[in-house]
């Protein structure tokens, strides 16, 4: 019997050839139905699991190109941004930070007087990762930093590579990273992006403070104490703690070396405000750091062994991002999606419900960063049908990409589980019931809290 998965990844084949073959629809290009096919097959591959996310990716290149859907300034536009560099070098920090043994020492330091309680362990990891978002910009990069650290913190408390405490230990990082990032203003692409596409289009300026004001109390705080307890509730597990020697060893040169790298990379990414270097450079200096003679740690040899498949993969979500923005696939999507909307003035919680649900599932149908670029064109007409200021329809969209339904959508979550050895099935265990929870829970919630600082009503 084929497995389900390669039904449905047939099944996504033969829907976008037919995409591909039809002729368009009023009010669309050819080129738009040639990247809405592209968009279904890449999307619905990843989304099936059938192969790994990068070779997926790499289809998505051979694709774009053989059947010219997009130039190849376009396709590959993912090699020229910031982000992938960002990739490349959290992923060589990572090897160097598990080769040097550094990730053993910091889980240590941070995590051991947690180690003797499950529940007590993975609500220090869920505070760490918070923590973290308001010092490190970029998700991806959190992600590639904490994952060697948390597999050493597992290691300590008597958990397997691929057991349940240690997947629970893993998916509590890497959904908090991403959606209690959410919530801080330069933790996340999306957000940025929406404080762009704000400004550009309408001179709306985000601003940080109000921004968490609005945002972090619920999607942030409240969020990050729901993870806590589903990852307690569906990945149980009982701590064994590992002996260690209570007169730790002091820092051998090549962990001394490593940590003045870390050390200045953190800095650096903490304090891009002042300096304005992006952090995808931050990350590859970094990265070469490690390898360079006398002050890196690794063999140049140690470059062989560097996971590449999320670099590719990342490369990929962000052509695949443009090409929808380009081919004008994304003008179009938004446009039948404002005829549909049931938005009336005065049904103030039916137009936040209706709008923050908007954003959530328009990141089934594009790539995460391309969310706010979507939407945003919409938000004036939605505030005239509201009768809300501009700002807090373009807020509805932080909320509704704060929710994340299946991991492909946001690729730091994708490398992270590719990092960490997690399957697409265990990341569904935890990812399908906090979306339930989100929408039924905090997505009321934070409705409230938005009327109560009267941002809306």
């Amino acid at each position: 019997m084929p497995r389900p998965s390669s039904i449905f990844a047939t099944l996504v084949c033969a829907g976008a050839a037919v995409i591909f073959l039809l002729p368009p629809p009023q009010g669309m290009t050819v080129t738009a139905m040639h990247a809405a096919a592209l968009l279904v097959f890449t999307v619905g591959l990843w989304a099936s699991g059938t192969l790994p996310e990068h070779i997926t990716g790499f289809l998505f290149f051979l694709m774009a190109m053989v059947l010219a859907v997009a130039p190849p300034q376009i396709v590959f536009s993912g090699f020229a941004s910031a982000t992938l560099w960002l990739v490349l070098g959290g992923l060589i920090l990572a090897e160097a930070i598990h080769r040097t043994g550094l990730a053993q020492r910091i889980a240590g330091a941070l995590f051991d007087r947690y180690t003797r309680s499950y529940r007590q362990l993975i609500t220090a990891v869920v505070i760490v990762t918070i923590a973290l978002a308001f010092f490190m910009p970029a998700t991806v990069g959190r992600v590639l930093l904490l994952i060697p650290i948390l597999t050493a913190v597992a290691q300590r408390a008597g958990f397997e590579r691929g057991s349940t405490g240690y997947n629970g230990i893993c998916l509590a990082a890497i959904m908090t990273t991403y959606q209690c990032g959410t919530t801080i203003l330069p933790a996340n692409a999306p957000n940025l992006v929406l404080a762009g596409t704000a400004e550009t289009l309408y001179g709306v300026q985000l601003i940080y403070a109000e921004y968490l004001w609005v945002q972090f109390p619920v999607m942030g705080m409240l969020k990050g104490l729901a993870i806590i307890a589903f990852v307690c509730w569906l990945f149980r597990a009982e701590v064994r703690p590992v002996v260690v020697p209570h007169e730790t060893p002091p820092l051998t040169p090549e962990q001394q070396r490593m940590a003045v790298i870390l050390i200045a990379a953190l800095a650096l990414w903490a304090t891009d405000f002042l300096h304005g270097i992006k952090a995808g450079w931050i990350a590859l200096a970094a990265g070469t750091a490690c390898f360079m003679p006398r002050i890196g740690v690794m063999p140049f040899r140690a470059f062989n062994s560097v996971n590449f498949g999320p670099y590719f993969y990342v490369g990929a979500t962000l052509g695949l991002g443009l090409t929808v923005q380009k081919s004008g696939l994304s003008e179009a999507l938004g446009a039948a999606l404002e005829g549909v909307l049931p938005l009336a003035a005065g049904a103030d919680f039916g137009n936040f419900v209706t709008l923050s649900l908007l954003a959530t599932f328009t990141g089934l149908f594009t790539t995460n960063p391309s969310q706010p670029a979507v939407l945003a064109p919409l938000a004036e007409h939605f505030a005239q049908v509201t009768g809300w200021p501009l700002k807090a329809t373009l807020m509805t969209m932080a909320v509704g990409f704060s929710t994340m339904i299946l991991p492909y959508q946001v690729p730091p979550v994708v490398v992270g589980m590719q990092v960490a050895g997690i399957s697409l099935a265990t990341t569904l265990r935890l990812s399908l019931p906090l979306v339930a929870f989100s929408i039924v829970v905090l997505l009321p919630l934070d409705y409230l809290w938005w009327r109560t600082i009267g941002y809306i009503g």
